[in-house]
């Protein structure tokens, strides 16, 4: 019983932690998008 909750949580961090990257990817993406935005409206 241990062994599997155990493993239903590790399993559960790891979903966890790859949702967490590709959100943070996104993000990076999104403000490097404005700053270009904001780099073009400056030239």
């Amino acid at each position: 019983m241990k062994r599997s909750l155990l493993m239903l949580m590790a399993a559960l961090f790891a979903v966890s932690l790859l949702s967490g990257c590709n959100t943070i990817r996104g993000a990076g993406q999104d403000i490097e998008r404005g700053g270009e935005a904001i780099q073009d409206a400056s030239d």
